[in-house]
């Protein structure tokens, strides 16, 4: 499974991730980009984009989309609080499927 690691999530997180395949956007030269333009450039290339950004779920509709989109619900994007969530995002990674939004809280 191919992971993509938004802008706002460390790209420490990446080491998280045994056995994913895990690029960060600023890897993919995508920085800067936004959230719909993403999500297209992401689709294909990549099954799950990872994110503390809330707000792209409401932003695009996922019913059609071919990744699945998981947000990790923390107060801060620092790695001390994401790793905690980590068992929690590759769990619901074995049964999600495309076109699903997953929140982590």
């Amino acid at each position: 499974m191919r992971l993509l690691l938004d802008e706002n999530v460390p790209k420490k997180l990446k080491r998280a991730f045994p056995g994913y395949v895990v690029s960060t956007v600023t890897e993919m030269g995508w920085a800067g980009t936004g959230n719909g333009a993403l999500l297209a450039k992401a689709e294909g290339i990549f099954d799950v984009l990872l994110t503390v950004d809330k707000s792209i779920q409401y932003q695009n509709n996922f019913a059609d989309k071919k990744i699945i989109l998981v947000t990790m619900i923390v107060k801060q994007n620092k790695i001390q609080f994401l790793l905690p969530l980590v068992p929690k995002v590759i769990q619901a990674l074995q049964s999600a499927v495309p076109g699903q939004v997953i929140n982590i809280p």
